[in-house]
């Protein structure tokens, strides 16, 4: 689904103008990415939690020419899914 189907099936079921439904789109997009870098997670009441993570340093492998090379440590944000939707999707 893109962005334009999921903001026009929005608003056909919440019964809003486009404008309002890009919005509240946009406020949360910008609300997580916020809570995200400031506290570490945010939470989708119903979907899961996007939270950061730290990554430690480890050894990879450069798979053109199989050479070992040192992958630094970093923050990384990951997607958890809460078991309700797990269920109801599986």
């Amino acid at each position: 689904m893109t962005k334009s189907q999921m903001i026009d099936n929005l608003a056909t079921v919440t019964d809003m103008p486009k404008a309002d439904v890009i919005k509240v789109l946009d406020g949360l997009t910008a609300m997580a990415y916020e809570y995200v870098k400031e506290d570490g997670e945010f939470t989708l009441p119903g979907f899961g939690k996007i939270v950061r993570v730290f990554r430690k340093e480890r050894m990879g492998r450069n798979p053109a020419t199989g050479e070992t090379i040192k992958i630094k440590a970093k923050n990384v944000v990951k997607f958890r899914v809460q078991k309700a939707l797990k269920d109801a999707v599986l």
